[in-house]
């Protein structure tokens, strides 16, 4: 039998909270950002990529705080291959344990031509910024973005200079998504064999997933000697997203006889963190995701059920408790108490202070008296309404009532609490939806614009929960609000009304002179 002690470790190196956050709508609040980097910390992550701290003040304080606050990760911040750039992003992670300089700058022909540089020009500026960043900082990352479109010789010529300057990881981006297994490992391959040098640093790999191979592609550059991989929780990122951190993790644990590689990531702890950024992101989790989504372990037909009964290794990989769920159930329904649904809540990684679960319990005896049965995916979304309804908010929805049918034009009659105000109006639009929606702009009017109205199920049946999702953009500002009910039309307004308040939020912050957009500049590294 292996001794996986003795196995190479494979570094993991989380950007959800930069890469992640550049989804349009993701953006997270400061004290989600730190809620989520201790998540991460307390999970093992190595790297926790804080931010862009030339961004924005909001990700330059962010970065700094995490900074701050990590116990054991490394804190790095990310930079373009500019002296001003590298210096911000040092103030910002300079108090940490462990700091980290990422910097980066695109070197294939298409990214060459953005600043018109020549390759000599360009080889002399990765020559110069990362020297700089080695000054201030002995832990250095420099990446050439788009490096799978960059041609050979070149791109080994650049990571040979950045080796030379001072860098300690190399990371090789494939940052459109384009490359295949067999090419990620070959290429890793290929700077392995040919530059002088790169078995004295780190090489990592970062994959995004715009043809779906980011896992594959990341797990091959890792077989070929990568031993850094970037990714984010969920898989959340520009575009299509990044390779998923909970699939590189799982893989390599599960499948440990073929890939003898360890991390020190906890995977128990994997489902709750996957749930909580699903939830201030905005961006749900599929229900067919990979170790996370709700069907990962869950059995319909008769057959899979008859095998799962008999063994569970018949139709499962792995143990739902190595990923943080619980492997037994607890029936749920209006009889329950206060008690039942705690350890249930806990269960599902939800350990809830008592104001919270009051909360909750009100809202689950409402869904029960509605139900026959309230299942594990019922309770999540009672849990993330909760955390998205305050009771401070200026908009607060108190009453709707919706006329609807093949006769006449659709109808919603609306009282909505602002600033603690009642007022009432009658509304009509192209269905029910749309009234809705047009009675809360027009006691509210605002300039908003719908960017996405988005229903999913939340379980099957007739009595099932409606989980939507809204998002509205104003002035370059995006929001996102979401809310679940049995009642698709109250879940629609409530999320409308949710993203509506985060955007009044932002604006009163930036009137009071605080930054609002979190990062303004994107990158695709």
């Amino acid at each position: 039998m292996t001794d996986k002690s003795t196995q190479p470790r494979v570094l993991i190196f989380d950007t959800t909270l930069r890469d992640g956050e550049q989804s349009p709508g993701a953006t997270m609040t400061h004290e989600e950002k730190l809620e989520i980097a201790t998540s991460l910390d307390e999970m093992g992550v190595d790297i926790i990529e804080a931010g862009f701290p030339i961004a924005s003040e909001g990700d330059f304080a962010a970065v700094s705080e995490i900074a701050r606050l990590a116990k054991t990760a490394q804190i790095c911040g990310l930079a373009r291959a500019n002296f001003k750039d590298i210096d911000r992003c040092w103030e910002a992670v300079k108090h940490a344990k462990h700091p980290r300089i990422h910097t980066f700058i695109g070197t294939s022909p298409l990214h060459r031509a953005i600043p018109n540089l020549t390759m000599d020009q360009m080889a002399d500026r990765i020559h110069e910024t990362v020297t700089h960043a080695r000054n201030l900082c002995d832990n250095v990352q420099w990446s050439p973005m788009d490096a799978t479109r960059t041609e050979h010789d070149y791109l080994c010529r650049t990571v040979e200079i950045a080796i030379k300057a001072g860098a300690t990881t190399i990371n090789i981006p494939d940052t459109v998504g384009y490359t295949a297994p067999r090419e990620s490992a070959d290429l890793i391959r290929m700077l392995l064999e040919r530059v002088p040098g790169a078995d004295k640093v780190i090489f990592a790999t970062h994959c995004h997933n715009d043809l779906g191979m980011a896992t594959a592609n990341s797990l091959a550059a890792v077989e070929a000697g990568a031993r850094q991989v970037e990714c984010t929780i969920n898989g959340l990122g520009e575009r299509a997203g990044n390779t998923a951190l909970e699939e590189v993790v799982m893989a390599l644990k599960v499948r440990n006889d073929i890939m003898p590689y360890q991390t020190r990531i906890d995977t128990t702890k994997i489902m709750a963190i996957s749930r909580r950024v699903a939830t201030v992101s905005g961006f749900a989790v599929q229900f067919n995701k990979a170790i996370v989504g709700k069907n990962a372990f869950a059995h319909e037909s008769g057959i899979h059920q008859d095998g799962m009964l008999k063994n569970r290794e018949t139709f499962e990989v792995m143990r739902p408790e190595d990923v943080g769920l619980s492997g037994t159930s607890l029936p749920l329904g209006k009889h329950s108490g206060r008690a039942a649904l705690r350890a249930k809540l806990k269960d599902l990684g939800f350990d809830m202070a008592d104001n919270q679960l009051n909360d909750t319990f009100v809202r689950f005896k409402a869904l029960a008296d509605r139900k026959k049965e309230v299942f594990d995916d019922d309770l999540i979304a009672l849990v993330h309404d909760s955390a998205t309804n305050a009771a401070h908010d200026t908009l607060q929805v108190k009453r709707l009532r919706v006329i609807c049918g093949t006769e006449g034009r659709q109808e919603a009659e609306l009282t909505l609490s602002i600033e603690g105000v009642d007022h009432s109006i009658d509304a009509t639009g192209d269905g029910p939806v749309d009234a809705a929606f047009h009675a809360v702009k027009m006691l509210y009017p605002h300039k908003a614009r719908l960017q996405l109205y988005q229903v999913q199920a939340v379980t099957e049946g007739t009595d099932a929960q409606a989980t939507v999702s809204v998002r509205l953009e104003e002035n370059g500002n995006i929001a996102t609000g979401q809310s679940a009910d049995t009642d698709t039309i109250v879940a629609s307004v409530r999320a409308y009304v949710n993203a509506l308040n985060r955007l009044i939020l932002r604006h009163e912050r930036s009137e009071m002179g605080y930054d609002t957009k979190g990062v303004s500049y994107k990158d695709q590294s």
